[in-house]
């Protein structure tokens, strides 16, 4: 049990962790992507950063992934997390575990601030980032509007490395060191918390 990559062969089984919140407003995605949809915006992002899995016993229970926050060069140094869980393994610490080896690998790619983009309410979410670390930046007043409400976007962030004068660019997850890889996934991988 425990952490590794995510490949697009786990389109169907993440997919249906995803499908359990697009019906409540944690996502303000409308409509279910296709796996085909799904699967490019998973090898999308494993081109540059991590898209983590949670499996035990065969069965993939969740999974988190990173990507650029904001598009102009200047803001390469941010990474955006996101992360979801099957509902039936929630409060386990398995959030706790995805985040953790994700944002160690996101500092080992040099990547310096996570930002988290969280849908109020959500105190399970609230919950998780303020427990890893991050701060409350901003709210965004009424910022997205589904299933006939307005909803508050809060604004996580946190620094996962100190800034200093001409940082070198982040490089690509598959840049560094396979064993290092693996160990941060060892590290964070093991029995989850009793419900």
């Amino acid at each position: 049990m425990g952490i590794r990559m995510a490949t697009t062969a786990d389109t169907a089984a993440l997919l249906a962790i995803y499908g359990q919140y697009i019906d409540t407003s944690i996502t303000f995605e409308y409509t279910l992507p296709t796996e085909a949809e799904f699967a490019a915006r998973i090898t999308g992002i494993l081109e540059i950063y991590p898209y983590l899995v949670w499996e035990e016993d065969g069965q993939i229970l969740g999974y988190a992934y990173a990507h650029r926050h904001m598009e102009r060069a200047a803001y390469q140094w941010n990474a955006e997390l996101s992360v979801y869980l099957d509902r039936a393994v929630r409060r386990r610490g398995l959030g706790r575990r995805l985040y953790g080896a994700l944002m160690e690998l996101l500092t080992m790619q040099g990547v310096l601030t996570a930002h988290a983009l969280v849908t109020s309410p959500n105190p399970a979410s609230q919950a998780l980032h303020t427990a890893m670390g991050f701060r409350l930046l901003a709210v965004q007043d009424r910022a997205g509007y589904k299933n006939g409400d307005w909803h508050d976007v809060l604004w996580y962030v946190r620094e996962l490395s100190p800034r200093g004068a001409s940082p070198l660019p982040p490089v690509p997850l598959d840049t560094l060191p396979r064993p290092q890889v693996e160990a941060v996934l060892a590290d964070f991988s093991g029995p989850l918390e009793r419900p």
